[in-house]
């Protein structure tokens, strides 16, 4: 499946390179206000869409909240990044593109750094609440110049193309950031539940068939069922459970952390301040222009 897809994109690259009228004009895509904030924003929305991921796990598994109330507490994130959508465009116009993306990207950081220091078991909801209300003010803050500078950056005809780049940084960003969040999770939970088999006693390994230990490594749902199954040791099959996802948790905390330090550092190394910023937008439109007579 990789190899296919690889093999698609080099195919897709290659045609657009060559056709007269691209579907997806590489040269614009290859403007540094483009690509810039195209590779930004997925990463920001990457973020949220991964904090999301492994925080609905955790509410739900280790703190006990029905589908309902997980669903409710990111809600302090979603309130925030509404509002503070308004005032990233007004400080897009004072001080620039680049400044605001940086400011999201501050938010985002905290929000993760509250979650992997504050999210344990047995907290109260405001830490919960905290940790996405941090990443909703980030999200709020970087989405609208990520979507600014893709849309000022390409001439009018390509104006689509420039939308259809926005909606890419949501999917492919969430995609991916929910894949290697989920991944190390996962690997996560599995080596500390492994670590927990091992340091059980004789008499408990005599119950663990190779199906079971099987079912209790792959996640925490198996082994939820597994306690289910074993009523007599419920108690400590959950509790090895919640012990072994926030071993796993921690891991995609830090990846999240990683991500959205390598996009900061992309834009403040490469994306322009605000005056190099309209300088090169005016470039852009001038060449445009130059092309369409």
């Amino acid at each position: 499946m990789a190899t296919a897809a690889f093999a698609a994109g080099i195919a897709f690259f290659v045609r657009q390179r060559r056709a007269r009228a691209p579907l997806y004009d590489l040269h614009v895509a290859a403007r540094r206000i483009f690509w810039v904030a195209a590779a930004a924003g997925s990463i920001v929305f990457g973020a949220l869409m991964g904090a999301m991921f492994v925080g609905q796990q955790f509410l739900q598994n280790v703190l006990g909240y029905s589908t309902l109330e997980a669903g409710l507490a990111i809600l302090p994130g979603v309130v925030l990044m509404v509002l503070t959508a308004p005032n990233s465009a007004r400080l897009v116009n004072a001080r620039g593109a680049r400044f605001t993306l940086l400011t999201g990207y501050a938010f985002c950081l905290l929000g993760f750094l509250a979650i992997l220091v504050l999210w344990k078991e047995g907290v109260a909801y405001w830490r919960v609440g905290l940790g996405y209300a941090f990443i909703g003010i980030g999200v709020g803050f970087a989405g609208t110049p990520a979507s600014h500078s893709l849309t000022g950056s390409v001439p009018v005809d390509r104006a689509g193309m420039a939308s259809g780049t926005a909606d890419l940084q949501r999917d492919l960003g969430g995609a991916v950031m929910q894949s290697i969040l989920g991944a190390l999770l996962t690997a996560g939970y599995g080596a500390a539940f492994g670590t927990a088999i091992s340091n059980a006693s004789d008499p408990e390994k005599r119950l663990l068939t190779d199906s079971i230990v099987h079912q209790l490594l792959k996640s925490f749902a198996g082994a939820a069922d597994i306690a289910q199954r074993y009523p007599r040791y419920a108690g400590q099959i959950t509790e090895a459970a919640k012990s072994a996802f926030l071993s796993g948790d921690q891991s995609a905390y830090i990846a999240g952390i990683v991500a959205i330090l390598l996009g900061a550092a992309l834009v403040f190394f490469l994306f322009p301040g605000k005056d190099e910023e309209e300088r090169l937008l005016a470039q852009y439109h001038s060449a445009d222009i130059s092309r369409s007579n």
